[in-house]
């Protein structure tokens, strides 16, 4: 028998692992291959995984139900790779069918299977482009016939700044896209932290270093950054599973990441 793969593939190789597919399979969805979920209980036997992803997703649907209790009608999911259980256009149309969403993702596989799958829904989309290109992003035909820029819309940056180096400068991106929408506008934002279980995180960046996506953790003050120019909802930047969380405990896979959602401040 083949020894299984050692790295992680961002292309629609079924040879190889997938990023994207492997979320799904994390999330308990039915998007992907054996080789898929070969790697990810490979993976699960070092870290967490599924938890921590779960855990993610968990912090994703509070936040956009906030949104749209807040009367957020639409939604830009940056880095969404494929919308699987739990994603956002569910939650979103679940609490109001008007909702839109307009999912972004730079790899060709993942946005042909994501097509596929939204074939039948009007009010959802998902467009190639790199998060990092925010003009590319804003201007690709799905972001135009779906999203009004001239009206509040919420970013959804969760759990896709790791992947981005400093040299990305992350803190400036998320900038960038602050001053593409208009006042009023939101952003729910998590990114992986080393603060409160160093050594488990430390195991994360090892195995993803293995892959082709490696991450990176960052401080409190780092994620801070980011948030420039936004007025954070209550409870403020905390660790994801305490964002208006349902007493989830702060310790192991649950205390990997930060999580927060502001609003932009009208200008003057």
């Amino acid at each position: 028998m083949q020894n299984p793969p050692s790295r992680v593939s961002t292309n629609g190789d079924v040879e190889r692992p997938n990023v994207a597919r492997l979320y799904d399979y994390y999330l308990g969805g039915a998007h992907n291959f054996a080789v898929d979920r070969e790697f990810a209980d490979r993976s699960t036997s070092r870290i967490p995984t599924a938890a921590m992803v779960q855990h993610s997703r968990a912090f994703l649907r509070r936040a956009v139900r906030l949104c749209v209790a807040n009367g957020i009608r639409q939604f830009l999911d940056l880095g969404s790779g494929i919308p699987t259980a739990g994603n956002v256009h569910e939650v979103a149309q679940q609490a109001d069918p008007a909702c839109r969403v307009v999912y972004v993702d730079n790899e060709p596989a993942t946005v042909a299977h994501s097509r596929t799958m939204l074939r039948d829904n009007a009010g959802a989309a998902i467009a190639e482009a790199d998060v990092r290109d925010v003009a590319a992003v804003l201007g690709t035909p799905e972001v135009r016939a779906l999203l009004d820029l001239s009206r509040p819309v919420a970013v959804l940056m969760v759990a896709i700044l790791p992947y981005l180096t400093d040299d990305d400068r992350p803190a400036e991106l998320v900038g960038r896209y602050r001053d593409a929408v208009v006042g009023g506008s939101y952003l729910v934002l998590s990114h992986l932290t080393a603060d409160e279980q160093p050594e488990l995180v430390r195991k994360v960046v090892d195995v993803a270093a293995e892959t082709m996506s490696p991450v990176v953790a960052r401080s409190k003050s780092d994620v801070e950054a980011m948030l420039d120019g936004f007025d954070l909802l209550p409870p403020g930047l905390v660790l994801a599973t305490s964002w208006r969380g349902e007493g989830e405990p702060e310790t192991g896979a649950e205390a990997v990441s930060y999580g927060a959602v502001g609003v932009k401040r009208p200008t003057a």
